[in-house]
């Protein structure tokens, strides 16, 4: 073997104990001598790790551009016209494994719908993830409620099930546990909770499209589970949203409610608008898309799975390098993104810029994640906004500013790393550059240091 091209990995494959020892007693650094990976920083001048680009999304199968032409044709674009969203919505829920589906504009709408339908309102506190997109908090607040956070698990990125009992009080609704990431929340331990405590669960399932907990499908677990169907998704239209569930009187008054009010199944008719509803409907067209999207669904999810499980595998070794960390319970992730953690007291203190920074530059998309939303300034105009005022007493808002404290959240906002879903597309070689591209910073991390 050319000791100039020796990596850890290798060296540690091939070296025998002895040789072992002594390389030990006379100090060679980890990872051994410079090798491909320990050459020059793309950063500081060398060659990146990667020069071709990853695949892109969305992708168009061009065999259904008929069918949304034929629509656009018709002039049939919208639902009451049509058949396309139904077909799409009974297609999508044989596909969760539910009884009915109810497709909308998006998927903050879908969780708009939810909260309203199941009397979520005025008054309500609702536990939700702090580490989540910010339609979840904004669909709580929009629905005149207090966004109440259990901290964040670092090591699954989910929201801690053991640290949401503590937050329960007699104004809790209603339990919104977010399958962040495409990665599944614990819902045994969120599902006992609420059960002990007579409170309502919605699934935020946005990102987690065929992901399972226990062979059961995120968004099916609970009273309603919402999707999303925007453009970055892996069932894509654009804009798009869907809920889903199992009992018919709720699915109704989704469904009705959505469409303006008017009567469906058992929302009977009293008048020509029995019920207070809203327009969420979705387009035929938006529907057309996703039927021909379906189609690479499941084998993309499988891609995903298998790339993301080697890239672990890969990367899990390297000092300061965290990979998530799925529950037992999780029979599949749907990866909307691939997790890991930066620690930088590996990485000669380094901040996480610029190690996001130095991978960007080997030709590895990255980025950090959310931040902590909580303190950006949108829960404090909630809080003094005159209807929170009028919905909450002044003593519980102030108690709630005290609680507004979320150590792992916060900590994991400052160490994440995430890939998009793209990346995890490609091939198996692909996920080799971004663990070598990873490597090559962990050996050239005096360097980047001193530049």
């Amino acid at each position: 073997m050319n000791d100039k091209n020796v990596t850890r990995r290798q060296f540690l494959a091939t070296a025998s104990a002895s040789t072992m020892a002594a390389v030990a007693s006379v100090g060679i650094p980890a990872y051994g001598k410079p090798g491909r990976k320990a050459a020059k920083l793309a950063i500081l001048g060398g060659k990146p790790v990667r020069a071709k680009s990853f695949p892109s999304w969305p992708v168009w199968d061009r065999t259904a551009e008929e069918s949304v032409l034929s629509i656009l044709r018709s002039g049939n674009w919208f639902r009451g016209r049509g058949k396309t969203v139904s077909e799409f919505e009974e297609k999508y829920a044989a596909l969760m494994g539910v009884k009915r589906c109810v497709c909308t504009m998006n998927g903050t709408n879908a969780l708009l719908t939810a909260m309203h339908v199941l009397d979520i309102g005025v008054g309500d506190e609702i536990i939700v993830s702090p580490y989540t997109f910010i339609a979840t908090y904004n669909v709580v607040i929009g629905s005149s409620a207090l966004p109440v956070f259990a901290d964040t698990d670092p090591e699954t990125f989910q929201i801690n099930p053991d640290k949401i009992e503590e937050r329960i009080n007699e104004n809790t609704k209603a339990i919104l546990p977010v399958h962040i990431l495409g990665l599944p929340a614990n819902m045994d331990k969120i599902n006992a909770i609420a059960g002990k405590h007579n409170l309502i669960v919605i699934e935020d399932a946005c990102q987690a499209w065929l992901a399972e907990w226990r062979g059961k499908k995120c968004g099916t677990m609970s009273d309603l589970g919402c999707f999303s169907f925007q453009n970055s998704k892996h069932l894509p239209c654009g804009e798009g949203g869907a809920i889903v569930g199992d009992d018919d009187e709720i699915m109704d008054k989704c469904f009705s409610y959505h469409n303006c009010g008017r009567p469906y199944g058992s929302v009977k008719r009293t008048s020509s608008y029995p019920i207070i509803g809203t327009n969420r409907r979705m387009t035929e067209y938006q529907a057309a898309i996703l039927l021909s999207q379906m189609k690479r669904l499941e084998e993309d999810t499988e891609t995903r799975n298998k790339n993301a499980h080697y890239l672990t595998s890969k990367i899990k070794d390297i000092p300061g390098i965290i990979p998530h960390k799925l529950y037992e319970g999780v029979t599949r992730a749907a990866y909307h993104l691939y997790p890991f953690r930066y620690k930088k007291e590996h990485f000669k203190n380094l901040p996480r810029s610029r190690f996001l920074a130095a991978l960007g530059a080997e030709g590895i998309p990255c980025s950090g994640g959310y931040g902590p939303q909580y303190k950006d300034g949108l829960i404090e105009d909630a809080l003094n906004s005159k209807n929170f005022k009028r919905s909450f007493s002044k003593q519980r808002l102030d108690r709630y500013r005290e609680e507004l404290h979320y150590p792992d959240n916060d900590q994991l906002c400052e160490e994440a790393v995430w890939l998009s879903q793209r990346l995890l597309l490609a091939t198996k070689r692909d996920m080799d550059d971004i663990a070598d591209a990873i490597l090559k910073i962990y050996e050239n991390r005096d360097n980047l240091a001193k530049a």
